[in-house]
């Protein structure tokens, strides 16, 4: 916060008294038209640029050199992108997160997909991991094949347990496996942390919260009337109120019991405090995704409808709880008036859910073999990552349940361990800081932000591309012109992000409504076919080698 608190109260005077030659608006203007312009390159012209993996090009036939080397299906390691999608896309800007935060990413990303992936792929084999991509988060057969869904689904859209039964188990790469062991120990690791190490500061400012000593800005807020507690009491009534008919009187298409509702509002009560605290000193925010497919799997397992209506209502509540506080932060700095706050995201949340909701019901009408990754062309950007890790966690927790993948019927219960790791891991770095308090860097080790990295649908590419850049700007220009850097970092990220959005915008009305695509070497995003193909003696895929 502390850039953008800069950018957007700092006056534009040097220390001589004069203004500095490039206005703060100037250099958003020409940051936004040199991201415009470039984005036309790795978007459209030269879509290699998004993922440069050199290591595929020097060892073309290699599936190893292709799972090391790609930066979308493999390690990343010696990939490179010159596209800000890639970048900022996931991970949002590194431009605005503390180094801190980077360092606790760049450890997390190292120990997952530099050390613990390669043991457990080529080292141990654990799980028959050569069975599957090294890298992927899809569905699979005991022999390596797509998992057909379909053919497990009866016509209530609940588990076909003959038919599951003949299909066999869900098996995961290794990846994606770990990713979910790391996100237990990351959720748990969120409520020990914070109640080490921020657990005597709250309590301190909940006392003092009626009796506290006003800041200046709170003085000066004071200018303004203050939200009504009857408006905030209204509308969590409404909502609740709607959501329970929902539940009750449209049983056959949501699946959740009205209890449901009521639970996922518990949870994403109780983690908003932790979760927030997470946010404001690091950038990042750990998810209740994982934790709540959980709880309502094992409660209700074979209703994906309900799982995915209960991970909406708990993950989401908590995570628009957070944006709702980041902007009235941002508005007490920038002395808004409260009730104008209120009034504009109340409104521009009705706008944006029913423009979301109207612009997904036309993409899924219009777009043939949206989201269908083996349907879709080469270079198609309908293939919907988010979407469909978001679809095989309906079927992991929702569908087939917990007990079937990580319980007792499954493969990986052991990685239930990942919680009790992750709640002791604060702990121990607790101790250590007690143990050495003038050792400044140990309490800035975060075990939530460190455990919780990497995660799908991100790439390894999305996150040594983050990690690089964010270190860059944070070392290099930052120790050599920290003024400069001060006043035009925030207005950078915005420029770039800004850039590369109008011109996708751009590029989809005016070819991409159209199909119009180029052929040529430069439109594969990446050139490493083989990344994605498993190296387990006897397994057959399709376009891959047979060892």
């Amino acid at each position: 916060m502390f850039f953008d608190f800069r950018t957007l109260h700092e006056k534009e005077i040097k220390e001589d008294g004069k203004k500095p030659s490039l206005s703060r608006v100037k250099f958003f203007v020409i940051a936004l038209v040199c991201s415009f312009c470039w984005q036309l390159f790795p978007g459209y012209l030269f879509q290699t640029l998004q993922s440069i993996s050199w290591v595929c090009w020097a060892f073309p036939k290699s599936v190893t050199a292709h799972q090391i080397g790609s930066g979308l299906h493999g390690l990343a390691v010696g990939a490179l992108t010159l596209d800000w999608t890639t970048v900022a896309s996931f991970l949002f800007s590194p431009l605005i997160s503390p180094f801190f935060a980077i360092v606790n990413v760049f450890v997390g990303f190292v120990l997952i997909i530099y050390i613990v992936i390669p043991i457990a792929y080529w080292g141990m084999n654990a799980y028959n991991a050569k069975t599957f991509p090294i890298y992927s988060a899809d569905l699979f057969t005991a022999q390596g094949q797509d998992y057909n869904i379909s053919l497990i689904v009866n016509d209530k859209f609940e588990l076909d347990t003959a038919q599951y039964k003949q299909l066999g188990k869900i098996h995961l790469s290794t990846f994606f496996a770990l990713t979910y062991g790391f996100g237990f120990a990351a959720i748990a690791a969120t409520l020990s942390h914070v109640a080490l190490f921020y657990g005597r500061e709250i309590y301190d400012r909940y006392r003092a919260s009626s009796k506290g000593k006003e800041d200046i800005h709170t003085r000066l807020m004071k200018n303004y009337k203050d939200i009504p507690s009857w408006w905030f009491h209204l509308l969590l009534i409404v909502t609740i109120a709607v959501s329970l008919v929902l539940c009750i009187f449209l049983k056959k298409e949501v699946q959740m019991p009205w209890w449901g509702l009521i639970f996922a509002a518990a949870l994403a009560f109780i983690f908003t405090l932790p979760i927030s605290i997470i946010t404001a000193t690091t950038n990042q925010t750990p998810g209740l995704n994982i934790i709540t497919e959980y709880i309502m799997g094992v409660i209700l397992p074979g209703r994906p409808i309900a799982n995915v209506c209960f991970k909406t209502y708990g993950y989401m509540s908590m995570s628009q709880a957070i944006s709702f506080l980041n902007d009235f932060k941002l508005g007490h700095y920038m002395k808004i008036p409260p009730r104008s706050m209120f009034l504009v995201q109340f409104i521009g949340t009705i706008l944006a859910g029913t423009v979301n909701l109207s612009a997904a019901w036309w993409l899924l009408n219009s777009v043939e073999n949206i989201c269908q990754q083996n349907l879709l062309p080469q270079n198609s950007p309908w293939t919907c990552p988010s979407d469909r890790v978001f679809f095989d966690a309906s079927v992991i927790w929702g569908l087939v349940g917990p007990k079937r993948i990580f319980g007792s019927q499954g493969n990986y219960s052991a990685l239930n361990w990942f919680f009790l790791g992750g709640l002791l891991g604060p702990i121990a770095v607790w101790l250590l800081h007690k143990a050495f308090p003038t050792q400044t860097w140990i309490p800035l080790i975060n075990l939530p932000v460190l455990l919780g990295a990497p995660g799908p649908p991100a790439t390894t590419l999305n996150y040594t591309s983050w990690i690089l850049v964010g270190t860059i700007f944070n070392f290099f220009v930052f120790r050599y012109r920290r003024n400069w850097w001060q006043r035009y970092n925030y207005v950078l990220s915005a420029a770039l992000d800004a850039g590369v959005a109008f011109m996708a915008v751009l590029l989809y009305f005016s070819l991409g409504m159209e199909n119009r695509n180029l052929q040529w070497w430069g439109s594969d995003p990446e050139h490493c076919e083989l990344a994605t193909c498993p190296t387990m003696k006897g397994i057959s895929v399709e376009g891959c080698p047979t060892f």
